[in-house]
């Protein structure tokens, strides 16, 4: 069930990695519901992101962040500091190519992992604290993060990044178990994007809308849950 709000409900998500393609959709689609949205982007040039400024005026605040760079992750925790945020949410991640993992170059492999798996845990450590007891943290994963689900090989670097990333989020409830937030990890389903090609079967207008569906339907369920774009659990 999709929903606007009135001025006095309005929420606040953070979008980490919104200049275009899923992250840019979740901004606009979370706009569309009546949110505040706080995202990021890695440079200073212009996006698509900036597009949307034209119609959502002081509702959208676009802040500048390289998730691999912990001295930004701290400067905009500092920034931050006096917003409360009801989401925080990591997107994005890279892929260099469909490699077997013994021909994948030790310095690729460093880089994948160091965006893909503990940039995303080293935001939310950051900035968990401004994320109130009714809040809720996620990060966008992948089915291809699941090892019972890895039937047919392929993207074995990407695939790794994923579950390590979903080990780490797995980790970091553990040592939160007290904790009432919702901790979400996102499959957003095969999508037409740089990332998923162009054969991919969905689109981001069929993914996205059920992306943030799925998100605001589990808000107030402490726990880590593993879902898809569908609301359906996805298996470690």
């Amino acid at each position: 069930m999709r929903s606007t709000m009135s001025g006095d409900e309005r929420r606040t998500a953070l979008i980490v990695g919104a200049s275009r393609a899923i992250g840019l959709a979740m901004a606009a689609e979370f706009l569309k519901r009546g949110w505040d949205v706080i995202a990021t982007v890695r440079g200073t040039q212009r996006t698509p992101l900036h597009d949307l400024t034209d119609t959502a005026g002081d509702r959208l605040t676009i802040e500048t962040l390289d998730m691999t760079v912990p001295q930004q992750i701290a400067a905009l925790r500092d920034r931050l500091a006096e917003r409360s945020l009801d989401l925080l949410f990591v997107n994005g991640a890279i892929t260099k190519g469909d490699l077997p993992v013994n021909e994948v170059p030790t310095d690729m492999f460093v880089e994948v992992m160091v965006t893909n798996a503990l940039s995303p845990i080293r935001v939310i450590e950051a900035l968990k604290d401004l994320v109130p007891e009714s809040g809720t943290i996620g990060v966008m994963s992948s089915s291809q993060g699941s090892i019972s689900l890895n039937t047919n090989g392929g993207q074995e670097l990407y695939r790794a990044s994923k579950s390590a990333l979903n080990q780490l989020m797995r980790s970091f409830a553990a040592r939160h178990s007290n904790d009432t937030r919702t901790l979400l990890l996102i499959n957003p389903g095969w999508v037409q994007t740089e990332l998923g090609g162009p054969r991919a079967l969905l689109t981001i207008d069929q993914s996205v809308p059920g992306v943030v569906d799925t998100i605001t339907a589990h808000q107030g369920e402490p726990g880590l849950h593993f879902l898809d774009y569908r609301n359906q659990v996805v298996p470690w």
